[in-house]
Order: structure tokens, then C-alpha cells, then sequence
């Protein structure tokens, strides 16, 4: 081989190492990253019950379910606050400190993010109430109905107009009453 090719070689070598690297390094920070969605039951019994599937005590992951009602205990001198989340099968009891969502309430969505502390125990970092698509802040409803006056037509006047347009259109070309 001429000293020549070597060299493009090893460029090409050095090149794609590098590019080796790089994608290791990227795989490697995204996978501390990731947070996987679990539902109660899929924590228990894993995912399509199947006990490999399973989260590890010490993962970071994010449930959704529904606050069981009667489970919310909240300390006096702290803002910790512990409940259970269910969905359709087991709860599990998820533990966290902070001020929780305005939307907050016993028998509502919610999702919360944080550590598996224990099998059926989450300590949860983050806690965000769902809501459904139909939801508008009240500042945002007070500031669409004062821009957004009705219009004064009423519905009989609707009613007419639509009735005279029917009429019009039944009606052949040049036969108008």
C-alpha cells in the first residue's frame, strides 16, 4: 500500500472513531434523560403484565392515573403532601413537597413525575393536573367575553333568513313570489 492511501486511511479511521464517540456520548446523555410513562397497574404488574417490563427501584419515571379520593394527606408543617393514584387496577402511593396545580383535587387526572422510592412508592419531583380540552383560565373567559359582545340578531331573525334563503333556493329561476 502507498504512503499515500495510509494516510487517507487513517484520516478516514480517525473520522469515523470520532464519529464513534460522538454518537456513544449522545446515546449515553439521552438515556439519563429519559422518563418512561407507566400507569399504577403497569408499575405492579408491568407492561401487558409482564414482571420483566417493570420499573426498577430507582428509576426515574412518570404515572398517570387518578387521585384516589380520601387519599390526600397533607402535612401541617410542611407542604409535603402524599396520595394514591390508581387507574383501573391497584393504587400506588406517590409522595412529594411543593405547591401542587390549582387543579388539584381528589378524584382528578394527574401525572407525576419523580423517583421509584419503593415497589409500589413514588417521590415525586414534578406533579401536573389534567384537564380536560374544553378548559379556559378565568382570565382568559373574562377578556373573550368583554371583547366578544353579541352581535344583536337575534335567533328569530336567524330563523327567518334562513327560512326566506330556503325558499329562494327551492324555487326555480325567475319564479320569485
Amino acid at each position: 500500500m502507498n504512503p499515500r492511501r495510509k494516510s487517507r486511511l487513517k484520516v478516514v479511521m480517525a473520522v469515523l472513531s470520532g464519529l464513534a464517540v460522538a454518537v456513544g456520548l449522545t446515546l449515553y446523555a439521552l438515556s439519563q434523560n429519559i422518563d418512561l410513562f407507566y400507569t399504577p397497574s403497569e408499575i405492579i404488574y408491568g407492561k401487558n403484565n409482564d414482571p420483566e417490563t417493570k420499573p426498577e427501584v430507582g428509576q426515574r419515571i412518570r404515572v398517570g392515573g387518578m387521585v384516589v379520593d380520601g387519599s390526600v394527606k397533607r402535612d401541617d408543617k410542611t407542604l409535603k403532601v402524599t396520595f394514591d393514584l390508581n387507574d383501573i387496577g391497584p393504587a400506588i402511593q406517590v409522595e412529594y413537597e411543593g405547591i401542587l396545580p390549582d387543579l388539584f383535587r381528589e378524584g382528578q387526572g394527574i401525572v407525576a413525575q419523580g423517583t421509584l422510592v419503593e415497589p409500589t412508592k413514588l417521590k415525586a419531583t414534578e406533579v401536573l393536573a389534567k384537564h380536560d380540552e374544553n378548559y379556559m383560565p378565568p382570565e382568559l373567559g373574562d377578556q373573550m367575553k368583554k371583547q366578544h359582545q353579541p352581535m344583536g340578531i337575534s335567533e328569530a331573525d336567524l330563523k327567518g333568513k334562513s327560512e326566506r334563503d330556503a325558499t329562494q333556493i327551492s324555487q326555480p329561476f325567475g319564479e320569485n313570489k
